[in-house]
């Protein structure tokens, strides 16, 4: 086990989430909270591969790294990772960035990312029983 990596992993995912809570109320940045969101899951994923000694992969893909620790951290409603690998995609091209189908998130869709981060960070953070001075 990597404790110390998987630490470092969690702590940077932490980074994504306390960017979140100083841009959260801005409308105008919800696109951001989405991508600091998908950061977030997916560092915290990392953490768990990096822990059990696991090779953790150079992707980005939220469903891929589910997949790889899913027996770790079951998740009931999948479906947000779509969406979020959709929005870290697109946003890194300057005539996407990061618009759903409908267009550019909602202040609505950029807390219920936000909300299922943190969500995930905790879980994790448990789950692994690593105790942080960052949170």
């Amino acid at each position: 086990m990597k404790i110390e990596l998987a630490k470092a992993w969690l702590e940077a995912s932490y980074s994504d989430l306390a960017v979140i809570k100083e841009i959260i109320h801005i409308d105008y940045l919800s696109n951001m909270v989405a991508f600091h969101s998908q950061q977030s899951i997916e560092k915290s994923f990392k953490s768990i591969l990096e822990y059990f000694d696991k090779k953790v992969p150079k992707k980005h893909n939220l469903n891929a790294l589910y997949e790889l620790i899913k027996d770790n951290v079951p998740l009931y409603d999948t479906d947000i990772l779509e969406e979020l690998n959709e929005l870290y995609i697109d946003s890194r091209y300057p005539n996407s960035f990061a618009l759903m189908p409908h267009g550019k998130p909602t202040l609505n869709d950029a807390k219920r990312y936000y909300e299922f981060a943190d969500e995930i960070f905790n879980r994790v953070s448990e789950y692994l029983d690593i105790k942080t001075d960052f949170n």
